[in-house]
């Protein structure tokens, strides 16, 4: 079967570059600190929009967020947030450029507790994803109790534009959770 045969989730059919990441990257586990913040930034740039568009700019994110390196993300001075702020790139929103960089400094603040970000993320389900049977898309949901939780307990310690779905969201990309439905050949 060629890559084009696939079964897929069918929210991904609709572009190369939505299949790719469905068949490379969501749902795959991620204990990587540098990999989990570049998802945790992607996702809350992505509120209120599509995936496809974060997708779309993604490596204009990369290039300007440097890499996705958090240290230097929570050292940004008001002079690169307003070149930010200026990049056609990315998403220009004021309010996700500046949570940005108080979630770079968050994300550090639950590194020095735990050990890293991955060992607190990947608490909430005790270090193992966990495996949803789904038969089709719309039985996915879009937040769970325990993203509500884990939400909860980000803006606790001083994350922003970390709600519910933003988090179960994350959780999906990052195989804290398999949402794959059932025909899909990442299920099988």
């Amino acid at each position: 079967m060629t890559q084009k045969e696939l079964t897929r989730c069918a929210w991904c059919n609709s572009s190369e570059l939505y299949q790719k990441y469905h068949d490379e990257e969501w749902g795959v586990p991620v204990y990587d600190d540098l990999k989990l913040f570049e998802f945790l930034l992607l996702e809350t740039f992505q509120a209120g929009l599509s995936w496809i568009t974060i997708l779309n700019k993604r490596e204009n994110f990369r290039k300007a967020f440097d890499n996705f390196d958090y240290k230097k993300i929570a050292n940004y001075s008001e002079d690169k947030i307003q070149d930010l702020l200026q990049d056609p790139g990315i998403i220009r929103n004021k309010l996700k450029v500046y949570s940005t960089v108080s979630n770079a400094i968050a994300f550090m603040k639950i590194q020095a507790e735990f050990g890293s970000f991955s060992k607190y993320i990947w608490g909430f389900v005790d270090g193992k994803p966990i495996i949803n049977k789904r038969k089709s898309l719309s039985e996915v949901q879009s937040a769970t109790p325990l993203s509500d939780a884990i939400s909860k307990d980000l803006k606790k310690r001083g994350f922003k534009f970390v709600g519910s779905t933003v988090v179960y969201a994350h959780m999906q990309a990052t195989g804290m959770v398999d949402d794959h439905v059932e025909d899909c050949w990442k299920r099988n």
